[in-house]
């Protein structure tokens, strides 16, 4: 009778050893946890079990509820480590207490150390700070609801080599604040380029006002269906690009060879040229190379191209980009340049709009040791002629596709990505988006609003500080007009990218937890991601010196209040600032119909004398790039762009 019971005994505790204690992916060696707070600790494990935590020489218990769920705040704690933590049987070595900073958002919080590294060659080549770590969150969605953890990944200590493919502002923020309080910094990156806010948003917030918006994410709830999508894009894209391959004369011709004949090929200009097609086209320009530079190793700028490109130089494939956005820096290998004739062949490929240039970019031959630089540009360089020769490619029918981009969907990042990552202790959220809403910014105040809201209430703690990141500077025109240059907007015009940073201004300012990091002066014309990330974390920076530190920081002046006798107006700032002339300043009547005025700073007042008999509102820098912009204050930092109700 003693056989059976003996037999069940044994395997109650076969199970009891297997069972696991299963930690979220931010529980790891490595890891950085929040300083002077509590820190939660959670996981699963199977129905009341018990778990153990051992911490700073101490022990912690709790049992798993019904679903297996368990938490465990531990005390607050110094900066300081590296400490061990130990959970159940799991031994987390080289934890690290320090601040932790979640950024979020769109593609200019994912620009990579990579893209900026001409900037910045000499910093980033002696990164090497182990009181630095890098975590990003690997992309993913969910349609369906919320998930509990997110894709495997790692903490990575600060080197060159784990900050290549990290963000550049979180990698310059986490230096900065380092260097600025010299405890451990953690530095969450969690973004997606192009995703607009809804897809950041929870369920719950868009329920009761945008129940339409959920609707739609419901229709790509069929994991079938969005995978036969998937597939039959792919095989559409690879059959596409087959037949372009298969009819394209360069190919056939080898129009990328040195030798190729090109005498009857005609000449463009880059900087009015753009071939409005799709399929391919092919570009050449013959450089002379001299006998001190044959033979030796360069790197190719192409400046910035529409759309996608394959560069090669004397026939040899040196460069491919798959689409618009990324700077072409292509390295020519030891022994490729030859002295006298070379040649450069672009094959632009191209599925929708006009394949161009953007000849404001650099466009040259780099030598030397600082090849890699452009900040200051490299001593030794071959410029290249703005003329090339150009060739007809393949024309082709546009490529079919059914898009699946779930990413864009709302709720599907907050699923996936968001909401696995709380309550993990946080110093503050970085929010860098808005891009992908200037098209239609008015529903993004309420949007912004439930995001802040919203993210406050995941993570249990009103006022965790937020800072939402202005978008900088930047004419989209520059993907469509032609000739070049384009002509700055000097006339009052109605943008969206200057209503969508209106609304992010407002949406900090009655919030004392909250600032917005103004970027107006940072940003490239002809460029959406500006390359100056490191001085956008510095104002990124600023505002949590204010937010988390308590200091008394000079942030972007802010109108506060203003005056108005007869024709004379004057706006008030919150601050003094840098006097002289102003320009970018417009005022207009109960209709809105702005025009510019020439306007004077003068203390903490920008003056001017109006036009419109009875002014009512006032705005400054409002246009997409207003490049004249000049109402700094006195520590060099730019005024807000702003729309402003004057008051009698």
């Amino acid at each position: 009778m003693r056989k059976p019971f003996l037999l069940l005994f044994l395997l109650v505790g076969c199970c009891m050893a297997n069972a696991k204690i299963q930690l979220p992916q931010l529980f790891q060696s490595g890891m950085v946890v929040q300083r002077g707070k509590p820190i939660p600790v959670w996981g699963k494990a199977d129905p009341q079990e018990q778990i153990v935590i051992r911490w700073q020489k101490k022990q912690y218990t709790t049992t798993a509820d019904e679903q297996g769920k368990w938490r465990i705040d531990l005390p607050k704690t110094k900066a300081g480590g590296p400490y061990t933590l130990t959970i159940g049987e799991h031994e987390l070595t080289d934890v690290l207490v320090g601040d932790v900073w979640l950024c979020s958002g769109q593609s200019n919080i994912d620009v990579h150390i990579e893209r900026v590294y001409p900037q910045y060659v000499d910093e980033i080549d002696h990164f090497d700070n182990n009181q630095i770590r890098l975590f990003r969150v690997r992309n993913a969605t969910n349609t369906s609801g919320v998930q509990d953890d997110i894709m495997p990944t790692a903490w990575k200590p600060l080197t060159k080599e784990n900050a290549w493919s990290f963000s550049a502002l979180g990698t310059f923020l986490g230096i900065r604040m380092f260097e600025k309080t010299h405890v451990p910094q953690g530095v969450i990156v969690n973004s997606w380029g192009g995703t607009p806010i809804e897809a950041w948003l929870s369920a719950d917030s868009l329920a009761k006002d945008n129940p339409q918006l959920l609707q739609k994410t419901r229709l790509y709830d069929n994991k079938d269906y969005v995978a036969a999508q998937m597939r039959a894009n792919n095989s559409a894209d690879r059959q596409w690009n087959q037949m372009l391959d298969e009819q394209d004369p360069g190919i056939a011709n080898h129009y990328t060879a040195l030798d190729c004949d090109d005498a009857s090929w005609n000449t463009i200009d880059q900087n009015n040229w753009g071939w409005r097609g799709t399929g391919s086209t092919w570009l050449r320009q013959h450089i002379q190379i001299d006998k001190a530079h044959a033979g030796q190793p360069a790197r190719l700028l192409l400046g910035t191209l529409f759309d996608a490109d394959i560069t090669y130089v004397n026939g040899q494939q040196v460069g491919r980009t798959y689409y618009q956005y990324p700077p072409r820096r292509y390295d020519i290998p030891e022994g490729v340049l030859r002295e006298g004739d070379n040649v450069i062949t672009i094959r632009f490929i191209n599925k929708y709009g006009m394949a161009h240039f953007i000849p404001e970019k650099p466009y040259m031959l780099c030598f030397g040791a600082d090849r890699f630089s452009q900040n200051p540009m490299p001593k030794d360089v071959i410029a290249l002629s703005n003329k090339w020769l150009h060739h007809a490619g393949a024309e082709m029918p546009s490529c079919p596709s059914g898009d699946v981009s779930l990413q864009n969907l709302p709720t599907t990042l907050y699923n996936a990505v968001l909401y696995p990552l709380a309550p993990y202790a946080l110093s503050g959220i970085v929010w860098y988006q808005g891009e992908s809403n200037t098209g239609n910014p008015a529903p993004y105040a309420g949007y912004l609003k439930k995001l802040i809201g919203g993210w406050r209430s995941l993570w249990q703690e009103p006022t965790l500080p937020f800072c939402v990141v202005q978008l900088a500077n930047y004419d989209g025109r520059q993907q469509t007009a032609y000739p070049r240059p384009i002509t700055p907007q000097l006339t009052p015009t109605n943008s969206g990218w200057a209503q969508l940073r209106e609304i992010q201004r407002q949406a900090t300012l009655g919030d004392q937890y909250a600032e917005t990091a103004c970027l107006i002066d940072l940003g490239e014309t002809v460029d959406i991601h500006p390359l100056r990330k490191k001085e956008a974390a510095e104002r990124v920076a600023l505002c949590m010196d204010r937010l988390v530190y308590g200091k008394t920081v000079a942030l972007s002046p802010q109108p506060v209040g203003s005056r108005v006798e007869d024709a004379q107006v004057a706006v008030i700032f919150d601050q003094p600032m840098r006097e002289g002339v102003a320009y970018e300043v417009e005022v207009a009547g109960a209709d809105k119909h702005f025009v510019n005025v020439e306007a004077t700073v003068k203390g903490a007042e920008v003056l001017f004398q109006s036009p419109i008999a009875q002014p009512v509102w006032v705005r400054y820098a409002w246009k997409d790039d207003p490049t004249r912009a000049n109402i700094y204050n006195k520590k060099g930092m730019p005024a807000m762009p702003f729309e402003y109700e004057l008051t009698r």
